[in-house]
């Protein structure tokens, strides 16, 4: 059976397209009632990473985090008291990091819909000492800048870490957070794309000091980026 693969072109040329141009931007972003910012304050030797999150039928949403660091004691008694979740739940438990699930109450400030209200797309997203650091990609500035707008009426605080523009010459926008960077200078100087390898993942992440969960997820995070800027 053979597949005209022209008609078949021809039918979707009336789709949308946001795939020329665009902004890529790292930002900070603080509110004393942002998703688990409560428990964050608190527990201030882990890092917490959303994996994903879903709404029920309900209108219940649940998010499972992954939280990597060493105190995980501190971090359950703080997610207790947190009034921006309920029903914390441990859903699963590894040597070096943990997975929680926890319903987001009425209570918690969000970005998420917001981000993609406005076209954005979230590229990253885990939390830091000063609240949550986010990468999105936007279609254009004007998109950034209602984003922006509708932090500050809600009284969130956005720090603008670093901002990346593709423009005609350069469609493909390398979206690597600054964890993923810093990851990836260290590997390359240290020698673990050699063969032989000069370091190993066990020892970058003790170098870095992060779990070696940290390590693995954000090498394979940062080497898709990369082929995928390469290779569009």
């Amino acid at each position: 059976m053979s597949i005209d693969v022209t008609e078949y072109e021809d039918d979707h040329t009336g789709i949308r397209s946001e795939a020329d141009g665009g902004i890529v931007t790292q930002l900070r972003l603080d509110h004393s009632s942002l998703f688990l910012r409560p428990t964050l304050r608190r527990a201030t030797d882990v890092t917490v990473e959303p994996e994903y999150w879903t709404t029920l039928g309900t209108g219940r949403t649940l998010v499972f985090c992954s939280v990597s660091g060493e105190s995980f004691e501190d971090f359950e008694s703080a997610l207790e008291l947190d009034p921006t979740v309920a029903d914390p739940v441990l859903a699963d438990r590894y040597p070096d990091r943990r997975v929680y699930r926890v319903e987001l109450t009425d209570r918690a400030v969000t970005f998420i819909a917001a981000t993609a209200e406005v076209g954005g797309r979230l590229l990253d997203l885990s939390s830091s000492r000063d609240g949550w650091r986010v990468q999105l990609q936007f279609p254009n500035r004007d998109d950034l800048v209602s984003f922006n707008d509708h932090c500050r009426d809600r009284d969130i605080s956005v720090t603008v870490d670093h901002l990346r523009l593709s423009d005609d010459e350069d469609d493909c926008v390398v979206a690597l957070t600054e964890k993923q960077e810093e990851l990836l200078a260290v590997a390359h100087e240290e020698g673990y794309f050699d063969v032989p390898r000069g370091i190993s993942q066990d020892e970058l992440a003790d170098r870095l000091g992060v779990s070696k969960s940290a390590v693995s997820q954000r090498l394979r995070r940062a080497i898709g980026e990369l082929c995928a800027s390469k290779l569009c």
